[in-house]
């Protein structure tokens, strides 16, 4: 475990119920960590994609959503979405947990 797991268990648990993450995840999820520690709150569904196809080529470089985030179709582009609100709920805690 790394000082990432904490961050990937926290994004996980800031899912809606409806999201369903992929099987096997866990290294999704450490590259959502990234995200939250790079870019906090700004994170967009943009973002997400770029992580997620990052992660995606090491499990399926077939995938047919391994394109640009402005190629999607706007209900595949829905997908990413509920990961990127995830990861700005996570970073929203952490920063209250820090303090002033």
């Amino acid at each position: 475990m790394t000082y990432l797991d904490p961050l990937a268990d926290l994004i996980r648990a800031c899912l809606p119920p409806e999201a369903e993450p992929p099987e096997d995840s866990a290294a999704l999820f450490r590259i959502y960590a990234v995200l939250l520690k790079a870019k906090g709150e700004q994170v967009t569904d943009e973002d997400v994609h770029n992580a997620w196809s990052a992660w995606m080529q090491s499990v399926d470089s077939t995938h047919a959503a391994l394109v640009p985030f402005g190629e999607l179709p706007p209900e595949t582009r829905a997908f990413d979405a509920p990961y990127a609100q995830a990861i700005r709920a996570a970073a929203r805690r952490v920063s209250r947990s820090a303090g002033p």
